[in-house]
């Protein structure tokens, strides 16, 4: 009876006095959908209503399928696409992780040092290919703005939606996806990122043992397979990683900063954001082979920087190329938050939002033609 009256309290408050940010479980969020749609509320008003929802745990990708039959049409069924990927980076509901006790400390070790022979001696090992690589881009409106250069305003604006689908081929090499070249970066100038390859899992697990700041987290389940998860922190100087979004527009003045006010001159050239960074994370290894089942990647970056935010949940699997079986990124969630015109509005900017929601498929030996 107590769940049936926080659902209809919820359902009897009209959607604009709702507290933007709303923070509910994934229970409560099935819990909300079945009510809704036993009382026919419509598409447009439960798709308003879950653009104020922020989830406090994981949604995977099955409950989100499970989740849809509730939805009453297409404009919620996207909200609830964009709370899975909001919620990537989260733990799953504490019913859903494993209750086997932690580890010793030797068993941990032991399963390190199998992820690093696994990385090291299969993973970077993996040959040139290609594959499709599918992007679906969401993004907030550009509502988010400030007047003192450093400080903004971090409350996304909530109507976050669809914008856009790529489709690209990429080349991957040891198992690293890679950096479209100049000409291709500049072509989509103002989408400051386009769900690009993260940082080398080679370079983070080495960075992270060498650093020493691998730690124990928890077990979790990743696609019916136990995890082990380590958290992880690389501090800047230690690091070799560096951001790198493309592209922002660049004012010509003596100290690369625009004046306040001052507007983009045309023509004006556009550059990407290249910083070295300090970053931390998590890291999801089979406790049995090595292999790392996923890799979550913060970068560490200041509110005085032209990027505040660009994290990369990254999902490997098993895949087949030319018959043989190769360990890759199958799936990837980025988190952007941005200023997107760079230098030139120093005086006042807005901070815009975006979620990447990629899948690579069809990996093929470099050279052969994509299907």
């Amino acid at each position: 009876m107590k769940r049936l009256g926080w659902i209809l309290a919820l359902l009897i408050v009209a959607a604009p006095a709702w507290s933007a940010n709303k923070k509910i479980t994934v229970q409560q969020l099935k819990d909300l959908l079945i009510s809704w749609q036993q009382a026919k509320k419509a598409d447009a008003l439960v798709a308003d209503y879950l653009k104020d929802v922020r989830l406090t745990e994981q949604m995977t990708s099955g409950v989100r399928i499970s989740l849809v039959q509730y939805a009453p049409g297409p404009s919620s069924i996207e909200q609830i696409k964009i709370l899975e990927g909001l919620s990537a980076f989260l733990p799953p509901p504490a019913s859903d992780l494993p209750s086997t006790p932690a580890p010793d400390a030797a068993t941990q070790n032991a399963i390190l040092a199998k992820a690093q022979n696994y990385v090291t001696s299969i993973y970077m090992q993996n040959p040139h290919l290609t594959a499709t690589k599918q992007s679906f881009r969401y993004q907030d409106d550009e509502g988010n703005m400030s007047t003192t250069p450093g400080i903004y305003d971090n409350a996304p604006n909530i109507a976050i939606r669809q914008l856009e689908i790529n489709s690209d081929t990429i080349d991957s090499d040891q198992g690293v996806e890679k950096t479209p070249n100049k000409k291709e970066r500049t072509q989509r100038t103002g989408l400051i990122s386009d769900g690009g390859p993260g940082p080398s899992l080679g370079v983070v697990l080495q960075e992270a043992t060498a650093a020493g700041k691998l730690a124990w987290l928890r077990w979790e389940t990743v696609d019916g397979r136990p995890a082990a998860v380590f958290s992880f922190a690389v501090e800047k100087k230690k690091s070799r990683v560096e951001v790198n979004l493309c592209c922002f527009p660049h004012s010509d003045t003596e100290t690369d900063i625009a004046a306040p006010g001052e507007v983009p001159i045309p023509g004006n050239e556009w550059r990407p954001f290249r910083k070295s960074i300090g970053y931390h994370g998590e890291i999801f290894i089979d406790p049995e082979k090595g292999n790392v089942l996923r890799l979550i990647f913060r970068a560490d970056l200041k509110p005085t920087d032209f990027v505040h935010q660009d994290d990369i949940r990254t999902d490997y699997g098993t895949v087949i190329a030319a018959s043989r079986n190769y360990f890759l990124p199958i799936d990837s969630f980025i988190l952007t938050e941005v200023v997107p015109n760079g230098d030139i509005s120093v005086a006042r900017y807005f901070a815009r939002h975006a979620l990447f929601k990629a899948t690579y498929q069809n990996y093929q030996p470099a050279g052969t033609p994509q299907k």
